[in-house]
C-alpha cells in the first residue's frame, strides 16, 4: 500500500503541475511532459472507448499536440486571439492501476474560460495513463471526458 501512495503522490504532483502549465500558458513545458507516442483525447461520446475509430472533438499524438501548441502561440487561429484565460480545479484523484513503471489514475476537472467578456464552464472526468521514464513520469494518454458533451464545444482556444 505504501508503494500505491508514493505513486499516486506522485501522479498527483504531475496532474497539478500539468494544470498550472495550461492555465499559465506554458504549453512548450507542457509538451515535454508528454511521452512522444502519447495520446491527447476529447471523445465527443463520453462512453467511448475505441478512440481510434470514432468521432472526437481531439485526438493528437506529438506532431498534433505540437501543431496546437503553434497555433496557441501564433494567434493564426481565430479561436486563439486572445487567448483564453483559464482556471481548472483538478480533485478527486483515484489510483486504479499502478506498478513501478505505469500507473492509471482519474480524477475530476472543473474548468473555467474567460475570452472576450464572457465566461464558459466545462466539467469533465479526465484518466491520465503514466508511465515512468528513468526518474519520473511521464503522460502516455490523456482521456477527457466532458460531463456536458452533448452541448457543441465551442471554439476553444486553449487545452483542456
Amino acid at each position: 500500500m505504501e508503494a500505491s501512495n508514493a505513486v499516486l503522490f506522485d501522479a498527483i504532483a504531475l496532474i497539478n503541475l500539468e494544470g498550472d502549465l495550461l492555465d499559465q500558458g506554458d504549453f512548450n513545458t507542457w509538451l515535454e511532459l508528454w511521452q512522444p507516442e502519447g495520446l491527447y483525447v476529447i471523445p465527443i461520446d463520453p462512453q467511448e472507448t475505441d478512440f481510434k475509430n470514432s468521432l472526437n472533438y481531439a485526438y493528437d499524438d506529438h506532431h498534433m499536440r505540437a501543431k496546437r501548441v503553434h497555433r496557441l502561440y501564433s494567434g493564426e487561429s481565430i479561436s486563439t486571439t486572445p487567448r483564453a484565460r483559464t482556471l481548472r480545479t483538478l480533485s478527486r484523484f483515484r489510483l486504479l492501476a499502478a506498478d513501478h513503471n505505469q500507473a492509471v489514475v482519474r480524477c475530476a476537472q472543473s474548468l473555467w474560460e474567460h475570452r472576450k467578456g464572457s465566461s464558459r464552464h466545462y466539467a469533465a472526468d479526465i484518466t491520465y495513463q503514466l508511465q515512468r521514464q528513468g526518474s519520473q513520469w511521464m503522460i502516455a494518454q490523456k482521456v477527457i471526458r466532458l460531463i456536458n458533451s452533448d452541448d457543441v464545444l465551442h471554439s476553444i482556444g486553449y487545452i483542456l
